[in-house]
């Protein structure tokens, strides 16, 4: 396949007329600025790379604006937790393939690409394991590939109640999973979608609080050196304080001193950071996974987003909660909370000149790759042809010279969503619509 743009945002920034070759695989050979256009497909709009999503809980989409009523003792994430325990006692296999599909066409619609799954929901209702132990893990593959998008799909660890090695409660029986049933279904979904450029299987522990150190040091040694690793990081002030109470040192700390975090690690939510720990996350190559939206709808707090960058730290973004799938609002909201907090304009972008939105998005894309273990992110030979094309045909976008198409679309879109999606080599979005 052969795409021709009249502009394309690549590493270096916009280009004029550029050519793209794409191999049967979906994987792009070659990319050429200055081209001529030739016999190739004619896109009509902007092209720029897809948006990985680095976080979903994709059944957590059904509950999206249910829990906006105060309760009568205040609210806050942990009353927010028990209406999602709510909503989670209630998913079965089917149910769950219907709520996940549907929440991946919207991603599709908005402009994400890929997307990391992060899943605990192994068991049934009563906590009994299904016939198939991977029967809630295939239910998300198969609702990724109804809708055509990449997935990474993460099982999920989570053994304990809180960080001071409490048992699950009633409510939480049907995540209960130690690292000998982690790595059976990551092991198996491998073997089974082996085949599958798009589908990744990587493997994560739920959080600190939910799994004693011995067994997050056997999940991690045992899994493959070339998946992906997530967890859940210091997403509330409570939860650090657990942390610290129960093994010494504050989550990112204590992860940094007793693992390897590298760039295959994902932190998910590592909202709260000492000035050590974020330039030790920077370090360390790993991504922090930020979900403004959810972060926001939850109460959650600020990542020390501007010294994190200036340190060359790995950013991704994800849609979390899915009370928001809109990867320019993820982006703008990331930036504006660090405005209204700093009470300056323009902070994500470290450099004199620089755009604001192209380092967002730029290095989201990339990160957000990183995250999902997928050679995507940034329209270059040998990386995923994941790409989307805006629609340039009115306001904001409308007559925009390149250096400001990619701050109009963070910034000024009111529907931000592309014209067309690419997943893969294959088109998912026609003029806004889907084509599965």
């Amino acid at each position: 396949m052969r795409l021709f743009a009249r502009a394309a945002f690549l590493a270096g920034g916009w280009a004029p007329d550029v050519a793209f070759e794409i191999a049967p695989d979906g994987t792009i050979l070659d990319v050429r600025a200055g081209a001529a256009p030739g016999a190739a497909e004619r896109v009509d709009g902007p092209v720029m790379a897809g948006m990985p999503n680095a976080h979903s809980h994709a059944f957590q989409r059904a509950m999206a604006g249910t829990a906006e009523r105060r309760a009568s003792g205040g609210d806050d994430f942990w009353s927010w937790r028990e209406a999602m325990y709510a909503l989670a006692a209630t998913l079965d296999p089917d149910v769950l393939r219907d709520v996940a599909r549907e929440t991946y066409r919207a991603m599709l619609l908005a402009g994400y690409t890929s997307v990391a799954e992060f899943h605990y929901l192994h068991r049934d209702p009563q906590g009994a394991w299904y016939a198939d132990a991977a029967a809630m893990s295939r239910a998300l593959i198969a609702a990724a590939r109804d809708a055509g998008i990449a997935i990474c799909l993460l099982p999920a660890m989570y053994a304990q109640a809180d960080a001071s090695g409490a048992p699950l409660g009633s409510r939480q029986r049907r995540f209960a999973g130690d690292p000998g049933d982690v790595l059976a279904i990551a092991a198996g979904l491998r073997a089974d979608y082996a085949h599958d450029a798009s589908v990744v299987i990587g493997v994560c522990a739920h959080s600190l609080r939910a799994v004693a150190p011995h067994q997050l040091r056997e999940l991690v040694d045992a899994s493959p050196r070339d998946v992906p690793v997530h967890m859940h990081v210091a997403e509330q002030l409570r939860e650090v304080a657990a942390v610290e109470a129960a093994l010494g040192a504050r989550p990112v700390a204590w992860l940094l001193a007793h693992h390897d975090v590298d760039a295959r690690w994902c932190l998910v939510h590592a909202t709260h950071l000492d000035a050590s720990e974020r330039d030790g996350l920077a370090r360390s190559g790993a991504a922090a996974g930020l979900c403004p939206t959810t972060e926001a709808n939850l109460g959650d707090g600020l990542f020390p987003l501007a010294p994190y960058l200036a340190a060359r730290g790995t950013l991704a973004i994800g849609s979390d909660s899915n009370v928001s799938i809109s990867p320019p609002e993820e982006l703008r909201w990331l930036e504006y909370g660090q405005r209204l907090v700093t009470r300056r304009r323009v902070v994500a972008a470290t450099e004199a000149g620089a755009s604001c939105g192209e380092v967002l998005y730029a290095r989201a894309a990339l990160g957000g790759a990183q995250a999902c273990g997928l050679r995507a992110g940034v329209l270059e030979a040998g990386r995923r042809a994941d790409l989307i094309v805006l629609d340039d045909r009115a306001a904001p976008l409308a007559g925009a010279p390149p250096s400001e198409i990619v701050d109009r679309y963070v910034f000024a879109a009111d529907r931000a969503a592309p014209r067309h999606v690419m997943v893969g080599g294959r088109w998912r979005v026609r003029d806004g619509n889907l084509t599965a």
